[in-house]
């Protein structure tokens, strides 16, 4: 139960962010930028938005307690909400990149779009429940051509849900420049941030890695 306590705390408090992150962004406010300037020394731990959440602490286990729950004749509200805020992050990615492209004069279908990373989270190769995944499964399913680039996973494995027979393109200026969108999934420090803003048409940052705006930079 103390494991569990300590995954549903995470899970919520990054549905609750997740969910802010797309208030702020209607406001044109930078999420980043408010939960930086949160100083409470007390009651408050910075918890960050993502693209959705993977591995198996936050996804799945606080899902073992609902279970056990429904057969006491009760129901875990904070734990299913925030599942359903989680869940829907890879949908509202592919969303602002189909607004990134729009504003480019460009459809998803026919693009080709790259995702850097494809790990569930920075500088790991566990891919387990990767939202990276599902991102690029909905960018083949809106006709779009996708690739993936992540020095951790050279060749896409299977997956419970998922298969891409796909390996990992290296960035250089020449690659970059050949796909219409990169969507930024997972924040390796290995990747080359300066180049990638440098070279790519059109960027979807799902991580808060480009603070400084720029016409081609569309914050997700």
């Amino acid at each position: 139960m103390t494991k569990l306590l300590e995954n549903i705390h995470r899970a919520v408090n990054i549905g609750l962010v997740n969910e802010l992150k797309i208030v702020a962004g209607r406001m044109g406010i930078d999420i980043f930028e408010v939960i930086e300037v949160a100083t409470k020394p007390f009651g408050f731990t910075a918890y960050y938005p993502r693209p959705g959440v993977g591995g198996h602490c936050i996804p799945i286990d606080p899902f073992y307690l609902t279970w056990q729950a429904h057969e006491y004749g009760l129901h875990t509200r904070f734990i299913e909400l925030a599942g359903e805020v989680n869940s829907a992050m890879p949908d509202y990615v592919v969303g602002k990149l189909v607004e990134g492209l729009n504003d480019h004069s460009k459809a998803l279908r026919g693009s080709r779009v790259l995702v850097l990373g494809v790990a569930y989270k920075k500088n790991v190769d566990d891919m387990r429940e990767s939202p990276s995944a599902m991102i690029m499964e909905l960018i083949q399913q809106k006709g779009g051509d996708v690739a993936y680039s992540d020095p951790h996973v050279p060749v896409f494995p299977p997956m419970r849900r998922y298969r891409f027979d796909l390996q990992s393109v290296a960035l250089t200026a020449e690659s970059l420049a050949a796909f219409d969108a990169v969507v930024v999934a997972t924040n390796h420090d290995a990747f080359d941030y300066a180049l990638i803003r440098e070279h790519a048409r059109l960027i979807v940052d799902t991580r808060g890695v480009y603070r400084e705006g720029a016409g081609h930079i569309v914050r997700a």
